[in-house]
Formats: C-alpha cells, structure tokens, sequence
C-alpha cells in the first residue's frame, strides 16, 4: 500500500509491516457501506491538510512509529494538534481519552499482539480522532488493534470515526477480559489442589498474578474522570449515538475492571489461606520433632550418666542393672508420651 504525494514506496510488508513512509494499512468508510483498502492515490484525494471528505466519508490511518518516517508524513500532511504528536513519545503511563479541540486524542496501553499476558508485554498505541479521519500510531503490534482490523476487514459498517474509536474501547476491554479469563483458570486450578490438600503453586506465583492484574487494569482501563468529561460535554461533532457508543465501552471497562478486581481479592484470600496451610504443615512437623526431642530426653540422660566410667555408678555388679535401667528409662518415657498425649488433647 502507498500514497500519492509519498513518494514511490516500497512494498508493503505482510502482516504488521509498513511501507516506507511508516503506513501500515489504509481504510475508507463510507455511510452504509463496508470499510475499503485505499488504493494509490485515494488518501491525497479524501485527505489532504485536514480538508473533510465528501458524502460523510472519513479514513482510518494506521501508522508504525518503529518507522522514522511516519512522523515526518504526518506533520507534512495532515492538520494534527500539536498535543497528538507529543503523546507519539508518552511512556506507557495510563488509558485516556481527551478533547482537545474539535479533535478526540486517546492514549490507550494494550497487551503485545504475541502477548503472554505479562506486564512486560504492554505497549501503547496514540490515536486522533476528527470528523474524517482517524490516526492511529504504534510502536509494536497490539491485541486490540488486530482484532478491529479483523473487524473491518471483515465487513463491518461504522458510521464515524468516534464509533470506531468506541469499537477500539471495547476490543480493549475484550482483552482485559481474556486476561482475567486466563488468570481465573489458574486460580482455580491453584484452589482445587489447596482443598485436596495438595500445594503446588507458591505464593510467590500467586502474588506475581496480583501484581499483573493490579497493573494491567490500571494500564488498560482509561481514566474515569477523562471519560466522564468527554461523555458530559462532547466536541460538536460527535453524534448522540456515538456517545452512546463511548459510554457503553466505558461501561464495558468498567465490568472488567471490577471482575479484575474481584480477581485479585479472590487471589490474595487464597495467598492467606496457602500461607495458614504452610503455618500448620510448619507447625505440625515442629511438634513431631518437638516430641520426638522430648521422649530421647531420658535416654541421652541416663546414657550419659551410665556412661562416665567412675566409681559407684549403680547396678554395675548387678546381672539385672541392665534390664533395670531399660525399665525405669521406658517409665519416663511412657510418662512423657502421656503428658505430651494429654496436653495435645486438651
């Protein structure tokens, strides 16, 4: 895929490549009609220094920032606030959406496309929302990004970019879903064996699956007071249906994130109860050894003091000092183990 007006591009790579002027792929949506690849030539004309296209058509860009180039087209181009181009450099910080203008700027952190739902497998995706044109822009490949192209590629109909970006919300909210999904299935399975009294997950891997989703809901979930401000006084263009849209994305997110946190709670009672499981195992093999120690007392007593080769020790002229002295330290001992029985008993 290229543009007019870029310059003659390379091939476009399969999959998440880009061309040389960092576009990963181009949509036209028009109103009751499925989105269409751009073809050669259609961005200049539909797009050119913001201008709106005609008959309530309006783009979707996708950009790779792991391309140098895709900045340079974007500022040569396209009428941006000077704001979308500073979140191009933001550090994976918190979801938000924000006015700024009549344009719609959005921060959103998603899972990698190749994710294994760790922490470390966050990164960020910028997004500009007009009244006809959507710019969205990357570093890596995204989870939610994929599945909205698999959207609109495979037919579905948005009437305005706010609705697609609303589409995006909920694509992220899917996969924090999936991610409390996952995380939930090995809880469970940790549950199941602590009640058949077989530990076989620590609490450090227990306290590492609260930790990614404590970060990941603060990472993917947007700001409340961001959204509430944009759903309360939306810029002009924006539709009522659209706000619909972004309120029940919104409220999507919010689902999620409450079932995520219902997660963790669930997860740090389980913490408890495998710590009070390990306390008593503890304990119990303490006692063990405890009485153990005890019941050998008097044998290590008496062993002792039978033992120091000095005269007058009793029963040395005694054929039965042996036996005598099996019997009174088996007395002890029997005396002890009934103590120790009762005590425990009681």
């Amino acid at each position: 895929m290229h543009v007019a007006g870029m310059g003659q591009p390379d091939a476009v790579e399969s999959g998440y490549g880009s061309d040389r002027t960092g576009l990963v792929w181009a949509f036209r949506f028009a109103p009751g009609e499925p989105a269409h690849a751009v073809q050669p030539g259609e961005i200049a004309d539909l797009v050119l220094g913001g201008s709106a296209a005609p008959g309530g058509q309006f783009l979707w860009l996708h950009f790779s920032l792991s391309n140098a180039a895709s900045e340079r087209w974007l500022r040569q181009h396209l009428e941006l606030p000077n704001s979308f181009h500073l979140l191009l450099h933001e550090g994976v910080g918190s979801t938000r959406v924000e006015q700024d203008g009549e344009s719609l700027l959005a921060i959103i952190h998603d899972v990698l496309f190749d994710s294994s739902f760790d922490t470390t497998d966050v990164s960020t995706v910028a997004l500009c929302v007009q009244p006809r044109v959507l710019v969205s822009a990357r570093p890596r490949p995204l989870r939610s990004l994929d599945r909205l192209r698999s959207t609109v590629r495979g037919g579905a109909m948005f009437r305005s970019p706010a609705e697609l970006l609303a589409q995006l919300l909920r694509d992220q909210a899917n996969v924090l879903v999936e991610i409390v999904r996952h995380t939930t299935s090995r809880v469970d399975t940790a549950e199941d064996r602590l009640l058949a009294n077989r530990i076989a997950m620590s609490r450090a891997e227990l306290g590492s699956m609260r930790r990614v989703l404590v970060r990941l809901q603060r990472l993917l979930a947007p700001e409340p007071a961001a959204l509430f401000r944009l759903l309360s006084r939306p810029p002009r263009w924006i539709g009522e249906e659209d706000v619909q849209d972004l309120r029940q994305s919104a409220e999507e997110f919010s689902t999620a994130v409450a079932d995520s946190a219902t997660l963790v709670e669930r997860i740090r009672l389980l913490q408890e109860e495998l710590a009070a499981r390990i306390n008593e195992q503890n304990n119990r093999i303490l006692f063990v050894l405890t009485v153990v120690t005890v019941l050998a007392v008097p044998f290590n007593l008496i062993g002792g003091l039978f033992g120091m080769n000095v005269g007058g020790i009793p029963f040395a002229d005694d054929r039965r000092g042996f036996w005598l002295i099996i019997a009174l330290v088996s007395a002890f001992t029997a005396a002890a183990g009934a103590v120790i029985h009762r005590r425990r008993g009681g």
